[in-house]
């Protein structure tokens, strides 16, 4: 069988073929972000892969979430890092999109690559953006060894901190750096980016020509961006030969990119 990653690396020498379609937060479009349920969904609109959010709790666990306060997606309050993840993993992470997702909880990382993992690509990005300094990457690295999974994770993170971490902890991790669009992001997006030693450049899709991809391409690296959803900009993507198109609909994304 041929592993996610591969399928991923194949991308680059491949660019007639469509780019890979990674499921931003999961299925986003159709479940509420970062849960079991929207990577179920991904799963099965045929995305190649997914993308989560992940971050330390109060006692060092992974749980899977996007903000660094709990208010915005689930019923709790506060940082999340003040909590355990027992009291994390307690929460409602469904209903504030809607009654049909009552009672989902927020997942830890654990439980994503049990159900998930081998199955296809999945994109673990490292927010520890209020705490630089903590042990994310190596915890998140050590529970992705553990499960023997580094050939079908990718570690992105806009902290390039994180990226010259885990290639320090283990050389075999793949990394993607994560730019800000516009002139925040131009420095990463240019040779300064570069002498972090990530796997792939992850910019925002406005700030990629063809250009872009050519110049990653010559250095070996792969080009993802972040966020795809209108049309006619998953269409200028594949024109340009992205390798992956993170999208919070992967089967609006499948549909126009296989036409």
């Amino acid at each position: 069988m041929v592993s996610a990653l591969t399928c991923y690396n194949l991308a680059m020498e491949n660019l007639d073929k469509r780019p890979l379609i990674i499921a931003h937060r999961g299925a986003s479009a159709h479940a509420p972000e970062n849960t079991m349920p929207a990577f179920q969904i991904a799963y099965e609109q045929g995305a190649d892969g997914i993308e989560l959010d992940v971050m330390l709790s109060k006692d060092n666990r992974l749980i899977v979430i996007h903000d660094s306060t709990l208010d915005r997606t689930t019923n709790g309050k506060g940082n999340v890092l003040d909590h355990t993840i027992s009291e994390l993993h307690g929460l409602d992470a469904g209903a504030w999109l809607n009654e049909t997702f009552q009672n989902t909880k927020l997942p830890l990382l654990d439980e994503v690559y049990e159900q998930f993992g081998g199955k296809f690509l999945i994109n673990v990005e490292l927010k520890n953006y209020h705490n630089p300094k903590d042990e994310l990457p190596d915890v998140a690295l050590a529970l992705t060894q553990k499960h023997d999974l580094l050939d079908h994770v990718i570690f992105s993170s806009f902290n390039p901190r994180n990226i010259v971490r885990l290639k320090k902890l283990d050389s075999r991790a793949k990394t993607g750096l994560l730019c800000l669009p516009g002139f925040a992001g131009s420095l990463f997006r240019g040779p300064i980016g570069r002498l972090f030693g990530y796997n792939a450049l992850h910019p925002h899709f406005s700030d990629v020509t063809e250009s872009t991809g050519k110049r990653a391409h010559k250095n070996k690296n792969q080009v993802n961006v972040w966020t795809v959803n209108k049309t006619e900009d998953l269409i200028r993507m594949r024109s340009i030969g992205v390798d992956a198109i993170i999208t919070d609909d992967p089967q609006h994304a499948k549909s126009v990119l296989e036409q």
